[in-house]
């Protein structure tokens, strides 16, 4: 079995980090968002992954040594293609053309899903779908009652079906697809400059492939900072991550789980949690902090901080203060979104 992951977006909407940071490298609970998307992929499939490919944009090495350390932490080869131009979904997938031969899952890095099926012998193709409440800003699928997919709609104005499909597929022949995605690009045949997998998807069912719709418990966003704060509460949570790393320091403070405290990290005098990571060599004193993400070697001191994000290397540095309020007085910070 082979993982293919697009990646190569510039994740626009999620600066500042990603100035610095590709997005599918930034970190919750510690671990890169790709692993975790990885780490999902791999519990719905019955065999080892041979091979993890990461289609990317010049990342840089430091960029493509972490991704290949997360293939092999999973006992699979890495690989690395570039798209260097964005045409399209199909046209991303083809960039690792070479990867697409034998069982292949394609799963889109800009998404964390829950799940509890696995793939089936007998299943030749599975698109990951999750039921919605406003089907019509997705694509989605229509099936039978054997959850057969009998069609495909790009955000329909009219009700046809709430499937939304979250962008994670499996196919039992990856040349078949790799066949399909390059019909596409010989003949042009594209929307608005863009290559579309849905269009290779439609011409296979169309052929004979039986898809099948498996239907996942959750399916979390990453795109900006608000649904990446929520994604990380919801990872917290779901999987109840509460670790404080050995080698951390915790002193004179509270830790209300689930929390993430990385390796060397130093807690003083604070309250953290619930739901927060604060990233290796972290260093955290006089703070209240909660529902936040703190990346590695950041200094944060006398700061209470919620639903927030903040970077590596960063320092974010309160001043102490003496208050003397009288009854039914509010102190109200502002706050940055």
């Amino acid at each position: 079995m082979k993982i293919i992951i697009p990646m190569a977006g510039m994740g626009k909407r999620m600066r500042p980090h990603t100035l610095t940071t590709p997005k599918p490298l930034i970190r919750l609970a510690g671990r890169p968002i790709v692993a975790h998307l990885i780490d999902e992929i791999v519990s719905t499939v019955q065999e080892p992954i041979e091979e993890i490919a990461f289609i990317i944009g010049r990342f840089g090495e430091e960029a493509e040594r972490e991704l290949l350390e997360c293939a092999r932490q999973r006992g699979a080869r890495g690989r690395i293609y570039y798209q260097d131009e964005a045409l399209g979904t199909a046209h991303a997938i083809l960039c690792a053309a070479d990867s697409l031969e034998g069982p292949v899952i394609v799963g889109f890095a800009d998404t964390i899903f829950f799940s509890r099926f696995s793939i089936q012998q007998h299943q030749e193709a599975v698109i990951w779908t999750k039921r919605v409440a406003h089907p019509e800003a997705f694509g989605v699928v229509l099936t039978d009652e054997e959850g057969r997919i009998t069609g495909f709609a790009e955000k329909p104005k009219e009700f046809v079906s709430d499937l939304a499909i979250i962008g994670i597929y499996y196919f039992k022949d990856g040349l078949n697809l790799r066949k399909e995605l390059q019909f596409l690009l010989d003949n042009g045949i594209c929307k608005g400059g863009e290559y579309q997998l849905t269009d290779a998807l439609e011409n296979m069912r169309r052929k004979g492939l039986v898809f099948y719709s498996e239907t996942v418990d959750e399916w979390l966003d990453c795109g900006n900072k608000a649904a990446t704060v929520d994604t990380h509460t919801r990872l917290l949570k779901h999987k109840w991550i509460h670790q404080i790393a050995e080698s951390a320091e915790v002193a004179d403070s509270v830790i209300i789980p689930p929390c993430f405290i990385g390796e060397g990290a130093r807690v003083r005098a604070s309250v953290i949690g619930p739901c927060v990571s604060v990233g290796a060599r972290g260093d955290i004193a006089q703070s209240c902090i909660s529902h936040s993400i703190i990346q590695p070697d950041t200094r944060i001191a006398n700061k209470v901080m919620t639903c927030s994000m903040v970077g590596r290397e960063v320092s974010v540095l309160g001043e102490p203060e003496c208050l003397n309020l009288g009854d039914y007085s509010q102190l109200i910070e502002g706050r940055e979104a």
